[in-house]
């Protein structure tokens, strides 16, 4: 039996874990992103955050705002602005899809996690999505008890 290697690049450097509540995810893709090398030091450090941050279609390129990327703490004067926009890397199709998309009612970009792909590369999973209201936040809640209650209760049975 073989066990996989623990692979130090292949990891997930920033998660928005709120986003599958708050919005309901229609589909996502990959996307790559253009840094600085402070900035991807930083990002391995693991400590950036994307929780209120979100992506926007602006004179034809897909532009990622408001996330944070903490400064690298050893690049004294060549360091990065932690807020700063960071352009995203999409092909004309994929962007051209995403620009329709948004278009609609209530659609909207939301970046689900910031991880690095088995190259080494720095890659964001990006969500179309629509807003939750608050009844549809407490049916998720409780369809989600609901499924952990089912599956104790299988689990006791048998």
């Amino acid at each position: 039996m073989s066990q996989k290697k623990h692979d130090p690049n292949n990891k997930i450097a920033a998660e928005n874990r709120k986003a599958r509540f708050s919005y309901e995810v229609l589909d996502t893709l990959e996307a790559g992103l253009v840094l600085t090398g402070t900035e991807v030091k930083s990002l391995r450090e693991g400590h950036a955050t994307i929780g209120e941050s979100y992506a926007s279609v602006e004179g034809g390129e897909i532009w990622l705002i408001n996330s944070y990327l903490p400064e690298y703490l050893q690049a004294n004067r060549f360091n990065h602005e932690p807020r700063r926009r960071r352009k995203l890397l999409l092909n004309k199709r994929e962007m051209a899809r995403l620009s329709q998309s948004i278009e609609r009612e209530g659609m909207t970009l939301v970046p689900l996690k910031i991880y690095f792909n088995d190259r080494g590369r720095a890659k964001l999973q990006l969500a179309v999505a629509r807003g939750r209201k608050l009844h549809d936040k407490r049916e998720a809640s409780k369809q989600r008890d609901w499924g952990r209650e089912k599956a104790r209760l299988l689990r006791d049975r048998g």
